[in-house]
């Protein structure tokens, strides 16, 4: 089987994964705005170009990653990036390419510890559909509350994270990412209303 990146791909690696990287920080200050990182995911081949760019800003040879479903995706992730491919339950960032396997990566993903939280999981979500639902969210980074427009996948990953009763500061933070490069961050300190 060949990989979707044999082919030339234009991202590169320190720069684009930097202007992708302040992105995404963006989004995580400002849980209600959604960012586009669509210049950066159209550099890349493959079936999934937004989620590749989220992975290659995020992953190195130290950490560790899972991919749900099979496929090339998580072997383009272990060539360019050269992260460990673990079980759910031990890695770093989950990658969530189908809206089923939402509910079992959200239960087994790591919440950090009271003295360690930032040893948790950062979940990515692929999220595709029409945003049909309005949600209400707050916590930090938000002027008292904010509405958004949301998918069902949105609305059912924050309701089952949050049915989690993580205790603060323990958590874990997700990121949504649409195929035509919009993502949008739920850092694990912000809640439905």
């Amino acid at each position: 089987m060949t990989s979707t990146l044999s082919k030339k791909h234009s991202f590169d690696l320190v720069l684009h994964s930097q202007q992708v990287f302040r992105l995404i920080l963006e989004a995580m200050s400002n849980p209600a705005s959604v960012v586009s990182i669509k210049e950066y995911a159209d550099r890349l081949f493959g079936a999934r170009p937004s989620m590749l760019a989220v992975a290659l800003t995020l992953l190195d040879n130290e950490t560790g990653f899972a991919a749900c479903g099979g496929g090339e995706f998580p072997d383009d992730i272990v060539s360019l990036t050269s992260a460990r491919q673990e079980q759910a339950k031990d890695a770093d960032f989950i990658f969530v390419r189908n809206w089923r396997d939402t509910e079992a990566a959200i239960e087994c993903a790591k919440c950090g510890t009271l003295a360690d939280p930032h040893k948790s999981a950062t979940i990515v979500i692929q999220n595709n559909g029409a945003a049909a639902f309005q949600l209400t969210l707050s916590g930090p980074g938000i002027d008292g509350r904010a509405d958004i427009r949301a998918t069902q996948t949105v609305k059912d990953a924050i309701t089952l994270r949050d049915a989690q009763c993580y205790e603060y500061p323990q958590g874990v933070d997700l990121l949504f990412v649409s195929g035509d490069g919009e993502l949008f961050a739920i850092p694990r300190s912000t809640r439905l209303v």
